[in-house]
């Protein structure tokens, strides 16, 4: 589990449209790679539904950070693209993270203290 208290969550919910899914997944994959490439990047966790609906929630160390990921060129590029072929529509929300936890079925925290959070 990975502490995310004092970072900031971009969330991304987005409708896909039906078109060209290889496409999308190609541009998807590169958008990640590229991401994972930025000064501040922690992370990125996503999920879409069979109808559509998305949500994926990117990390970052600090609100600058956050804003150059949005400024990138290539993303802005691919963002246009988005509106344009793949989304129905989307809505991002961008927040600073004030506590953060999680828990683990089969995670041991005497032994993972530092990837087990414990609840509190």
């Amino acid at each position: 589990m990975t502490d995310r208290t004092g970072q900031i969550a971009v969330i991304f919910v987005s409708t896909r449209t039906d078109s060209d899914p290889q496409g999308y997944a190609a541009a998807a994959e590169a958008m990640d790679a590229l991401a994972s490439r930025q000064p501040g990047y922690c992370g990125v966790d996503s999920a879409r539904g069979a109808d559509g609906l998305g949500i994926t929630v990117s990390w970052w160390a600090d609100e600058a950070s956050a804003l150059a990921w949005r400024a990138h060129p290539e993303h802005a590029a691919i963002r246009d693209r988005g509106r344009a072929e793949w989304y129905a529509r989307y809505e991002v929300a961008v927040a600073q993270v004030g506590r953060s936890y999680g828990w683990q079925a089969d995670c041991d925290f005497e032994q993972n203290a530092s990837i087990c959070t414990p609840l509190p």
